[in-house]
């Protein structure tokens, strides 16, 4: 059976074994197949097919297949455009012609269409603790959004991490980053008490880093260093 839908570009192939299910991924973006045996590196797999034991099992490597096909870069750039579409189709034909209210609507929906690429994509779950409470996450640029050069470059889900509220406070602020194999960086400038107080320590370390997240974060680090 080949699975698709109509809202991402994915598309899988479930085959019935004598126990369980051979799944595959036959079309999607780049990413994504490196991004599946990751989340699922624990799982029996021949080459590209993964084998899931139960219905279960099936259920969530759709589920998270969906999840990232929707997450990961060039969807998400396409569902931005259709969505600032949209929104600009529903105001005032005198409101659409102003170049300020165009920016501010491009903005808004390209905030909240990121946004909702890193929940997909870190599984609603802060990119270094964990915490799920999702209230409290916020999608964090390494390259912030005024200084990238394309869309492409706001909306792709690499360029930052979700991130709990104080993580982010910082982070927004390079006063921590990340090395590339995902270690936290402090900056001399958050004391040991304040370190505390925010419960920030030196051992913590993202949950997992892609290639692709390294350029951004060279860029995040090179102003993380300006603040010594």
């Amino acid at each position: 059976m080949t699975l698709g839908s109509a809202r991402h570009p994915a598309r899988v192939a479930v085959s019935l074994l004598q126990q369980g299910y051979a799944v595959t991924l036959v079309q999607g973006p780049p990413t994504l197949q490196p991004e599946l045996e990751r989340s699922f590196a624990m799982w029996p797999r021949n080459d590209a097919t993964f084998v899931a034991n139960t219905d279960a099992e099936l259920a969530g490597w759709l589920r998270r297949a969906s999840a990232l096909a929707q997450s990961l870069p060039n969807q998400a750039v396409v569902d931005f455009d259709t969505e600032v579409q949209h929104a600009l189709a529903a105001l005032p034909s005198h409101e659409i012609q102003s170049t300020e209210v165009q920016r501010l609507v491009r903005q808004r929906v390209g905030q909240d269409r990121y946004r909702q690429a890193m929940l997909s994509y870190w599984g609603g779950a802060c990119a270094v603790t964990g915490l799920t409470l999702s209230p409290a996450l916020r999608a964090s640029h390494a390259k912030p959004w005024v200084v990238c050069s394309s869309d492409s470059e706001r909306l792709d889900v690499f360029n930052g991490f979700l991130l709990s509220a104080n993580l982010d406070a910082l982070f927004d602020k390079f006063l921590i980053t990340f090395s590339n194999t995902g270690q936290i960086m402090i900056s001399d400038k958050v004391d040991e008490l304040n370190r505390q107080v925010l419960g920030v320590y030196s051992q913590m370390s993202l949950r997992w880093i892609a290639n692709e997240h390294l350029m951004y974060l060279e860029f995040h680090r090179g102003e993380f260093s300006k603040t010594f």
